[in-house]
């Protein structure tokens, strides 16, 4: 198994990640999950290599939610030849458009999809799950309208929102690393 299989970068760079708070709840800070601190191409790389890996891309559609979804999909586009479709925050008012509340640790706010028909089959790829409200939102969506979600993948797991989603709904979410968050650090859980 080389390297890239271990996840390496990604492991130290979470352990280094500064937390901060946002009300109870803690959150750390991650070029992955946020954008900041600077992104390493070889971080970026190692985890799109590994989402690939992991992934069953035979689908029509790539889906990633706003905004830290963007920089996963786009790669795994690029490489693969297999188009992307962003669910926004912005309501365009486009014929199909679907709105969705999102619910998460820290906030509400609405979704909007677009550019998605019944009978797509898509992957869903998202940057980290924690209370895995953006997920379930996106999931209720995508069956009622017909959308068949072929795999789910998501890159940090925090808290029990994968496990308790995958019960709620019955489908299965891969995850590439674990996560726990506590007194101002950031744990790798193997």
């Amino acid at each position: 198994m080389h390297s890239g299989n271990m996840l390496d970068k990604l492991k130290q760079s979470l352990r280094e990640s500064p937390v901060v708070r946002m009300g109870d709840y803690s959150y750390f800070v991650h070029p992955i999950t946020d954008g900041i601190p600077r992104m390493d191409p070889a971080l970026l790389q190692e985890v799109v290599d590994r989402m690939m890996e992991i992934t069953d891309l035979r689908c029509d559609l790539l889906v990633a939610a706003e905004a830290m979804g963007i920089h996963l999909v786009v790669p795994i586009s690029l490489r693969t030849g297999i188009p992307y479709v962003i669910v926004r925050k912005r309501r365009y008012g486009l014929p199909g458009e679907v709105s969705v509340t999102q619910v998460t640790g820290y906030s509400r706010k609405e979704l909007y999809i677009n550019g998605l028909a019944r009978g797509d089959r898509v992957v869903i790829m998202d940057d980290v799950i924690s209370t895995g409200g953006t997920l379930r939102a996106i999931i209720h969506a995508f069956q009622e309208m017909g959308v068949e979600i072929a795999d789910i993948v998501v890159v940090v797991e925090k808290g029990e929102g994968r496990e308790l989603l995958e019960r709620e709904l019955g489908i299965r979410i891969k995850t590439l690393v674990k996560v726990d968050v506590r007194e101002g650090r950031t744990t790798v859980l193997d």
